[in-house]
């Protein structure tokens, strides 16, 4: 895969769900440019691999273990940045779950809870602490995660959709309130991506199903993290200057097809 060269020399971005998945390809590609990155996750064992290789790549890392869904949380993670390398230029707020899928009634409410708590309420608590770190900074750019089900929905995944669709009105709120001082606040919404939610997604499915998930996109496979990765740090750099308060697609044409 080619990558576009983005020099990011100077500056600190925190990845949330920087484990495994998209948030380890970001968290790595972030690093790749120069920057100085804190990878937060809730498995230790994971985070501190993430580190561990960009590290060996010849980066700067470190790792904070946190619960996004948890206010005191997401204040000492953000704390963590700013002390350790001085500040918070670019977050990507990538840290989500999943659940098996039931109807509308009969969906439990602990799983609502818990996938509302780390999908929406996290990426709320991420902006809350997050933004007044960058004014602190004079400005910044963070990239939340939304889903393609934003544009047409999934039958199956009530919670996970209700919060991607919150995540989208999270971004537009924040994009607007925030450019004129000098923050930019967008969601990516990607398809069907290798990661940790397709590997979930694959326990309560059809092997159908499965094949299903692994080849609707236009581009007949999944995505691959690093090509999420690709996106989100191009979007935190200046040659995204005027894309602010969006939804990017990258899903290959999934949601329009």
């Amino acid at each position: 895969m080619s990558q576009v060269s983005i020099d990011l020399g100077g500056k600190v971005a925190l990845v949330t769900g920087g484990g495994y998945g998209m948030g380890r390809a970001s968290a790595r590609r972030f690093a790749a440019c120069g920057a100085s990155v804190v990878v937060a996750d809730i498995d230790v064992a994971r985070g501190l691999e993430t580190v561990d290789l960009v590290r060996e790549a010849g980066g700067t890392a470190s790792f904070v273990e946190a619960d996004v869904s948890q206010d005191d949380a997401v204040a000492d993670m953000v704390g963590f940045t700013a002390a350790t390398y001085g500040g918070l230029d670019y977050a990507h707020n990538n840290a989500g779950i999943i659940g098996p899928q039931h109807s509308v009634v009969d969906y439990p409410l602990d799983l609502w809870d818990d996938v509302i708590g780390t999908n929406l309420r996290g990426v709320f608590l991420c902006l809350k602490h997050e933004i007044p770190a960058m004014l602190a900074r004079g400005g910044g750019a963070i990239v939340n995660v939304a889903s393609e089900t934003t544009y047409k929905g999934n039958v199956g995944d009530i919670a996970y959709t209700a919060s991607k669709h919150g995540v989208v009105g999270l971004t537009t709120v924040a994009g607007l309130q925030y450019a004129r001082r000098g923050i930019r606040v967008n969601a990516i919404a990607p398809g069907n991506v290798e990661t940790g939610i397709t590997e979930a997604a694959r326990e309560f499915l059809t092997p159908d199903q499965v094949r299903r998930m692994e080849t609707i996109q236009p581009l007949g496979r999944l995505a691959q993290p690093e090509e999420i990765a690709e996106i989100v740090v191009w979007l935190c750099s200046d040659a995204a200057l005027l894309v602010n308060a969006s939804r990017i697609a990258a899903d290959t044409g999934w949601h329009v097809s």
